[in-house]
Order: structure tokens, then sequence, then C-alpha cells
């Protein structure tokens, strides 16, 4: 009790009352000094003695295949195949209007050179217009205003999905920038004004990291609510869903019920969730999740359960901002779901030509 009452009144003695409240509470005060110059906070008194988790390291097994890939990726050798110049144009229209002169074909190749090498609509049609002079193919290029004018409403067909096994899909969402302040901007002023964003979603095959559904909606979308116009996009109803604790909703469970009755779904219940009134009897799926979390503990439910394979998505996410951006480059919304249909596009070529097979060391 004594030693108690030491290690109190010596805690008292180094952080005074109005200075630790301040730092609770986050205000910028000048920390207390101990020692010859050592600064020593609250929170770190055990910081020797406490347990630090190492860092996974992880190893590239494929590393030759993987690294001639990524130089592949930044080839610039195109070739128009026979079919391509013969589709290049529009073809002619039986209806009443104007006629188009270039087909989507001509739109969708433009637009994509644009979306990988980060270009503007005037450098894309310099760029389009060099091809066609250095390959001496005798092809109009479309300008700028109707690379703009026709993104409206594009349609952009992607690929078949590549593998045939049963699909795991994993589902998630992202924000990508409009206008607005920077981070710097933000972090000096702390003002968030004339600041806007869309949201991504991006559904990938847990096998192999193509993406195989994608949308682009308002800020305000709820990601449970869009589940739905994503399933759409797909061929087959996947055999296993997984999602993040935004999917935890009723109506999610039905939705995924309908599709596939044998659906294996994993989504981390919220915190307090408690199981149905027909757990001991007949528990659904998410009961059997929340028994285990309160017998084991949550981390113990995401090792055993596979659930941290859901940091696929995760790096899909960081891939798409990498190669393609993080900001939309569009100013109307239906030219948005183009750019970004042709962003997803894109990613899953890069990805046929080679990814990188890792295996964790420690």
């Amino acid at each position: 009790m004594s030693t108690s009452l030491n290690l109190r009144s010596g805690f008292r003695e180094r952080y005074a009352f109005p200075t630790f409240r301040a730092i609770l509470m986050g205000l910028a005060v000048k920390a207390p000094v101990v020692g010859a110059g050592r600064i020593v906070m609250p929170f770190k008194f055990h910081r020797n003695g406490r347990h630090h988790i190492p860092r996974q390291k992880f190893r590239v097994t494929n590393w030759r295949d993987y690294e001639a890939a990524l130089r592949n990726r930044g080839s610039l050798t195109i070739w128009f195949t026979a079919e391509a110049i013969a589709d290049w144009r529009a073809q002619p229209r039986a209806t009443p209007g104007g006629q188009r002169h270039y087909s989507d074909l001509a739109i969708e190749t433009a637009l994509t050179l644009r979306a990988v090498l980060g270009l503007a609509l005037r450098q894309t049609e310099g760029l389009i217009g060099s091809i066609m002079q250095l390959l001496e193919i005798d092809l109009p290029v479309p300008d700028h205003t109707t690379f703009s004018r026709r993104a409206s409403g594009l349609k952009v067909l992607q690929k078949p999905r590549a593998s045939s096994d049963p699909l795991h899909l994993i589902i998630d969402s992202t924000g990508l920038k409009l206008r607005g302040a920077g981070e710097w901007l933000f972090e000096k002023h702390g003002t968030t004004k004339r600041r806007a964003w869309r949201k991504l979603h991006i559904g990938i095959d847990a096998d192999t990291g193509e993406i195989v559904a994608s949308d682009l909606t308002d800020k305000d979308v709820d990601d449970a609510s869009h589940v739905g116009p994503m399933l759409d996009q797909l061929s087959l109803a996947p055999t296993s869903f997984m999602g993040d604790g935004a999917y935890d909703r009723s109506a999610v469970s039905e939705l995924l019920a309908r599709r596939n009755p044998d659906m294996s779904v994993l989504v981390p219940p919220c915190k307090g969730a408690v199981p149905g009134s027909d757990a001991t009897s007949s528990p659904t799926q998410r009961d059997r999740h929340i028994l285990e979390i309160d017998e084991r503990g949550r981390m113990h439910w995401q090792k055993a359960s596979g659930y941290n394979r859901r940091s696929k998505v995760e790096a899909s996410i960081g891939r798409y901002k990498r190669v393609i951006g993080d900001a939309l480059k569009s100013r109307a919304d239906d030219r948005r779901k183009a750019e970004v249909a042709i962003g997803v596009k894109a990613l899953n070529r890069m990805r046929e030509l080679g990814q990188a097979q890792v295996s964790r060391l420690a």
C-alpha cells in the first residue's frame, strides 16, 4: 500500500493536474521534462516492457516474371488489328438523327490511353494522331471535344471472368476526390469547405484478385444498400461473400440468401451484437460468428474464419489509386462512371500480364 501511495504521489509531482488534463484533451502544451532533457509522457511509462508485434515479412517467389510484367505494363508497343481498323469508324445508322463518325471502340481506345498515361484530352488527341502517323494508318482522329462528349454514357464492356472456379467475392468501397483543398491545405487551415468526392465500390475475386464488379455512386450512398447492383454485374451468384462491418445488415443477409441459399457470408458483427432468439436451435451464420467471438475473441475469429483475406480488396483499392489515380478528371457523373470502368478494365489487363506470387516469411 505504501509503495502504491508513493507511486501516485510521484506521478502527481511529475504531472500537475492541469497539464495532465490538457494532455488528455489533446491541447498543445509543453511536455514535462524528466531527467537530462528526456521527455516522458504518461502513456510511455512501460514502453520498454510492452510486447511489440513484429512487422510481417513477405517474399515474392516469382520475381523474374513479375519484373518482366511490370516492364510490359509501361511498354508503348501498340498495334491495330484488321478488325479494329475496320471498326474504327461508326456504322451507318438507319434511324433519323446525326451520323457518328467514330465507333465506341475508337473512343474507348483513346480514353484507355488517357487513363493509363494520365493525359489530358488534348494530349490524348495528339497521342492518337502521332500513333496513326507512325503506324501509317489512314484513319481519322477524334478531337478532344468528341472524347468528352462521347464519354457520356459510354458502354464499357468488361471482359468475362477469366477463371471458371467458384467465385469468392470480397467487396469494399473507397472515396475518389473531385475538387477542393488538398491534404496539405486541409492540415494547414483545418477547413473542408468546397471539398467533394464520389464513392467507388469494388468487388474482387479472392483467388485471382480480378475486379469482377465496380460502380461509382454519390458519397451519401450506403455500402450495404449497394450490394444488389454489384451482384447484378455477375453472371452467377458467388459461392462466398466477404465484407467489413458496414455490410452487417439484415437486408444484406436476406439478399444474399435469395441469390444463393448456400452462400457462405463472412461479415464481422458489430460491437455488442447478440445472437438471435433461435440461436440455440437453428443458429444462423451471424449467430455462429457472434458466439465464437464471445467465446474466443475477435482476433481468433478473424484468423480461424479467414477474414484476414479481406485485405486483398484493400490492396486492389490501393493499386487503383496508385496506377489510375485517387481523383476523378471528368466533370459529369456519367463521364466519371465511364472513366472508372475504363480504369478497372485497364487494371485487369495489367493483372493478366503478370502478378506477384507472395509467400510469408515471418
